[in-house]
């Protein structure tokens, strides 16, 4: 098996509407001393893929709606912060003065519908959104890559998420491009002989995760990954396939 790599892209500018990911990416390789290869793969922080889309939302043009002025009445939170959740979401599944935990509009069980305020330098009363597609962001940024490259690599979106039942959050992907979500393993048979029943390896999670180690959480500055030798399964399946159907969730029936 060859060694995987997970290579931090440093030196990206900070992002601003309208920007090229592509040649951003590909002129933080050149400086890496590095070119892309077939079967690499690279992961983009969510927040770069927002901020060169423009999915800015400034609180002051926010009305509340009658549900959001209730709901931050009720656990203490700004109005017009719920309301941009409240836009951002199909459902919400628990307002507390401990959480807000929505539906996303994608499909995605989240906290504040990706509504984010952190490394946000666009004025106090901005927040950023989640891409309006991230799996079609995916998919623009890897035909954009093969233009200027002439290699097609595998694209992942990734977020921070937390988990049901276990503290922290940690690396997810929530858009993809040329790698396969979910691999299926069930019916191929362990070590032991015995055929799998239940197992599904959620590929570009874990592919998510790792690269988050290297990306970091507060104010790093490494927004984007790069992996290599990973065993990609290659696919076009979209990153929601990741998200349990209501029928399928354990945690709300």
């Amino acid at each position: 098996m060859r060694p995987i790599q997970i290579v931090p892209l440093a030196g990206l500018p900070e992002v601003r509407p309208g920007d090229d990911l592509a040649a951003l990416l590909l002129a933080a390789l050149r400086g890496a001393g590095l070119r892309l290869e077939e079967g690499d793969l690279l992961v983009l922080a969510q927040k770069i893929v927002s901020k060169a889309e423009g999915r800015y939302l400034r609180l002051s043009e926010v009305e509340p709606s009658p549900e959001a002025a209730e709901i931050a009445r009720r656990d203490g939170r700004d109005p017009r912060l719920v309301e941009a959740v409240l836009r951002e979401s199909n459902e919400v599944i628990v307002a507390s003065q401990r959480a807000l935990i929505v539906e996303h509009r994608s499909g995605a069980v989240c906290a504040h519908g990706g509504v984010d305020r952190s490394n946000v330098a666009e004025g106090e009363d901005a927040v950023l959104l989640l891409p309006e597609d991230p799996d079609a962001s995916a998919r623009r940024l890897r035909e954009a890559l093969a233009r200027e490259s002439g290699v097609r690599p595998a694209i992942l979106i990734a977020d921070t998420q937390g988990r049901a039942f276990r503290r922290g959050v940690v690396g997810v992907a929530i858009g993809c491009a040329g790698v396969r979500p979910v691999v299926d393993l069930r019916g191929v048979r362990d070590r032991a002989g015995r055929p799998l029943e239940i197992t599904q390896v959620a590929q570009a999670d874990e592919l998510a995760a790792a690269a988050s180690l290297a990306m970091g959480q507060a104010a790093e500055g490494v927004p984007a990954v790069l992996i290599r030798g990973a065993p990609l399964r290659p696919g076009e399946e979209p990153a929601r396939s990741l998200y349990r159907t209501k029928a399928e969730d354990l945690f709300r029936h």
